[in-house]
């Protein structure tokens, strides 16, 4: 008798774990829990949705900030229920072919984003393969952001499969930006690990190094990775999530809302955006 009641338990312990999102209370449809890094796009996508989802369709929203390695990892035991920020088919195409069943690919929700090496535009070169003829002006280092980023590991091919005599520094997407509004200021040279769509476009005019080895593969999309079986656990926010779709202009106005507002919160600021994109956000959200 104790063992069979252990053994129920166990079973009754693990079916809760990571599955808050079925469970409806008096307040909400259900609880929603996003993953998501620091990242400008999906800073601004993650608050954007949370907002949506908790004032016009009635749930509860957890947001949940980690590295993109750990993200996929909570969404193969379901301790998360869906990221905005997965980028296919080349840079998150590990965490995919890792996780495979254990994750769920829903639609895209954002069309033709590019990563690659970027530096200022009045710097005079315009290849990877020029970067070693500048190495002494950049101190030998290339600026990169938190070291489970996908562009980070497709960097280190690009430095193998260029023998660029330069290292990679690891850090966060702020810093990143930082340092190059310093350099910037300066004028002075410097290259990051950049992406598309980011705010720092609007900002500073920036280049993208061109890639004749193409090891940055051509442009991508974003797509929404969720835990599986939550398309049948949550199809209102699922058909919600296939139906939310920005284009640059739409996500580079947030983005850009979101940085010029650093003292508020950036929901703050995405519920600011809604207002004067209603039709937009409207046009996501199922109809009844």
């Amino acid at each position: 008798m104790t063992l069979a009641f252990a053994g129920i338990l166990a079973v009754g312990m693990l079916s809760g774990c990571g599955k808050n999102s079925t469970q409806k209370t008096e307040n909400s449809k259900g609880k929603v829990t996003l993953g998501y890094v620091n990242w400008a796009e999906g800073v601004a996508m993650t608050n954007l949705v949370k907002a949506v989802l908790e004032d016009k369709m009635g749930y509860e929203v957890d947001m949940k900030q980690g590295e993109a390695g750990m993200i996929y990892t909570s969404l193969s035991t379901g301790d998360m229920d869906a990221f905005l920020d997965g980028w296919l088919p080349v840079t998150h195409k590990d965490y995919m072919e890792k996780y495979q069943g254990k994750v769920e690919k829903i639609g895209t929700n954002f069309e033709g984003a590019k990563i690659g090496l970027v530096v200022p535009s009045y710097m005079n070169i315009n290849s990877i393969e020029d970067l070693n003829s500048v190495k002494d002006e950049l101190d030998g280092k290339i600026i990169g952001i938190d070291p489970g980023a996908g562009i980070m590991k497709t960097t280190n091919k690009a430095i193998k499969d260029y023998g660029l005599d330069l290292e990679l520094m690891e850090g966060s997407g702020a810093t990143m930006t930082a340092m190059l509004k310093k350099a910037e200021d300066e004028k002075a040279p410097i290259v990051v690990t950049g992406w598309k769509p980011h705010w720092k476009f609007a900002r500073w005019d920036l280049k993208f190094l061109e890639d004749p080895k193409n090891v940055y593969g051509e442009a991508e999309d974003i797509y929404t990775i969720t835990r599986k079986n939550f398309s049948k656990d949550m199809p209102e926010v699922t058909q919600f999530l296939n139906n939310f779709k920005m284009d640059d202009k739409q996500l580079g106005s947030l983005m850009g809302d979101i940085q010029e507002n650093s003292n508020k919160d950036p929901l703050e600021v995405a519920k600011e955006w809604i207002k004067n994109n209603e039709e937009l956000v409207n046009s996501w959200i199922p109809k009844e």
